[in-house]
């Protein structure tokens, strides 16, 4: 089957579908009428000899065939994406984009006020949405475009995703203004024998600050695990509670409770954070403009 007889706009069809799970959405994500990409999943079936999708209630689940071909398809049409936009010189003054940034929320703090300065000055066409991320399916997203870039800790990755090191993080710990127990310097026996609140997106399993005390042959007692560093500092400033948490996020969301700072009782690994972009867009001007803005951001 020679390509030139192959309407590629099919794959595209493809892609959404699976990207979005169902005919009516992938229309809507085309801007097409949901009979022209039923049509096109159709011809695709007839050509390549598969189902391609199965019904199951709402949802259209990919069959084994489908799965075995998405990425090659994605990467293929990534492919074509980029050699076309390299067609137009990037403009930064000019160019209408929006950047997606997968990103931890403890960093958007951190990260958004640097990045939205430099490009609300700059590019006057030029959009962010910063969006969770699975750090399972980074790769998938970073291929497929969903994502452009993603901020995290160090990761194990593939050969296809590229990263950078931004920035390296020392744990602190917070406690109230007042504290009847703790003193300026705290010890590692006052902090273990503290009760404290965990700060994760995660059902189960330990912090990284618990890592460290395992390894010390210590453990602590965890009186509160809840998602968001905010919550956790208003209950710190009025509870006994300690909470440990990356300092430079800690010194930005402290501010608005005045809860003391301390110094981790241990010699910890930094929390690291990184900058991660798929290899197929290391020559592509505008994601290069982007990823150098994350960067400046934490320096």
């Amino acid at each position: 089957m020679h390509i030139s007889r192959i309407d590629l706009n099919l794959f595209v069809v493809l892609d959404c579908i699976y990207t979005h799970g169902g005919i009516t959405r992938a229309a809507d994500q085309l801007n097409l009428s949901q009979s022209a990409v039923s049509h096109a999943l159709t011809r695709l079936r007839e050509l390549l000899g598969d189902p391609l999708f199965e019904r199951h209630g709402h949802t259209m689940v990919p069959t084994p065939f489908t799965r075995s071909i998405i990425a090659r398809v994605r990467d293929a049409l990534r492919t074509f994406e980029l050699t076309l936009h390299e067609t137009n010189q990037f403009d930064v003054e000019s160019t209408v984009k929006r950047f997606t940034l997968g990103v931890r929320d403890v960093l958007e703090p951190v990260v958004l006020p640097p990045v939205m300065k430099q490009i609300v000055d700059a590019a006057p066409s030029i959009d962010v949405a910063t969006v969770h991320h699975e750090r399972r399916t980074i790769e998938a997203d970073l291929l497929a475009g969903t994502m452009d870039a993603v901020i995290d800790v160090a990761l194990p990755i593939p050969q296809t995703v590229r990263s950078e090191r931004l920035a390296s993080d020392e744990l602190v710990v917070l406690s109230r203004r007042g504290h009847p127990r703790i003193r300026k310097t705290l010890s590692l026996d006052a902090y273990v024998a503290e009760q404290h609140v965990l700060v994760t997106s995660r059902r189960r399993g330990l912090g990284m600050e618990d890592m460290e005390l395992v390894r010390a042959g210590l453990q602590r007692h965890v009186r509160l695990r809840c998602m968001h560093y905010s919550a956790a500092c208003r209950v710190v400033s009025q509870t006994d509670l300690l909470l440990t948490m990356p300092g430079r996020h800690a010194r930005l969301i402290n501010e608005s409770f005045g809860n003391a700072v301390h110094a981790f009782p241990l010699d910890s690994a930094a929390a690291d954070a990184y900058l991660y972009w798929h290899a197929n867009a290391d020559g592509d001007p505008a994601n290069q403009w982007f990823r150098q803005r994350l960067i400046e951001a934490f320096h």
